[in-house]
């Protein structure tokens, strides 16, 4: 059995934010990504939470990004917010932008935020569940490499494309979905890779395009989507909405881009806002409550709804003050540090 350490919020914190700061971001990236990560660490999610660290210095060796670029918001007289990431990771431009975001949603009923020329490697589900806790429901999503292949294809033209949703519920944990189009995340077969575990069968091809269960040879092929052709045309609609729909690049574009550099990829994210009580003629209330039945109808059948798991190990963590992560994992991270 693997051995664990108990790490507090404030050591998950403190820990990314030398991280960070040893592989050159600037104050105000590290702390935005140190927050990301503290969130995502402590709702147990460990493909995106202080293992993320090891991308995030990547990238920065990889010379590409910028650790001090400071977003620039455009002025807009409409529902879009734009917000140039000037080469930098993408959580700073978000929060930079995010105030702009919920005021043009409360103004119009909806808004989308647009992120431009940003890296990126984090969960969305922090993101989302921004906006729900303002009340508002939104759905974000990103590109990433091509690292995906479409149905029936055999090398990778799509990236793992996430798709991110948080409906607010009042007094309750919002309902959020969060999940890659790929049959796998990427971090989930680097974790695989990391544990010398098989994948499981169906969710990548070698570099022949043939079926395979060895991560390291899923890395050198394509992953496959999920649901055949109903993922792949979900993640090429992601691919249009966050790629030339927001004049950003595409996860092939994206990929082009790195040169083989590795990293984080490079691209844009698009996030849009609903207003529930504009959209249903200050009714939000009562319409709510509708809301409310069909989730008790679910959980009655003895389903469960997305993101349960992860808000009872939030709850449990925050209860006893700690999160557990690999010993193995915090040793690779301390040697970050030398």
């Amino acid at each position: 059995m693997s051995t664990t350490v108990k790490l507090t919020p404030e050591e998950i914190r403190d820990l990314s934010l030398k991280v960070l700061s040893h592989s050159g971001y600037g104050p105000d990236h590290a702390a935005a990504i140190a927050e990301m990560l503290t969130t995502c660490q402590l709702d147990d999610c460990q493909s995106h939470g202080l293992f993320r660290l090891f991308m995030c210095a990547q990238t920065k060796q990889a010379g590409k990004i910028d650790g001090h670029a400071e977003p620039v918001l455009e002025p807009s007289d409409n529902a879009i917010v734009r917000v140039d990431a000037q080469g930098g990771m993408s959580l700073l431009a978000f929060q930079k932008a995010l105030p702009v975001l919920i005021d043009k949603t409360r103004t119009h009923g909806i808004a989308a935020m647009a992120i431009n020329r940003c890296f990126h490697f984090s969960a969305l589900w922090p993101e989302v569940e921004s906006l729900s806790s303002a009340g508002l429901a939104a759905m974000a999503m990103v590109p990433s490499h091509s690292w995906v292949a479409p149905a029936g294809g055999t090398r990778g033209s799509l990236g793992t494309n996430p798709l991110a949703f948080s409906w607010p519920r009042m007094g309750k944990d919002p309902f959020t979905f969060d999940f890659a189009t790929s049959a796998f995340a990427r971090g989930e077969i680097e974790l695989y890779k990391r544990a010398g575990k098989p994948l499981p069968e169906g969710v990548a091809i070698d570099k022949d395009g043939n079926p395979t269960t060895d991560p390291q040879a899923a890395m050198d092929g394509a992953m496959l989507t999920f649901g055949s052709y109903k993922g792949s045309a979900l993640s090429i609609m992601i691919e249009l909405l966050a790629g030339p729909l927001i004049d950003d690049l595409t996860s092939l574009e994206s990929m082009e881009f790195a040169e083989g550099t590795g990293g984080a990829p490079y691209h844009g994210e698009i996030i849009i806002a609903f207003d529930p009580n504009q959209f249903s003629g200050g009714k939000a209330e009562a319409n709510d409550a509708r809301a409310e039945r069909l989730f008790a109808d679910i959980l009655d059948q003895g389903a469960r709804l997305p993101s349960q798991r992860r808000f009872a190990a939030r709850a449990q963590n925050h209860q006893r003050g700690y999160a557990e992560i690999p010993e193995q994992l915090h040793t690779d991270l301390l040697a970050l540090l030398v």
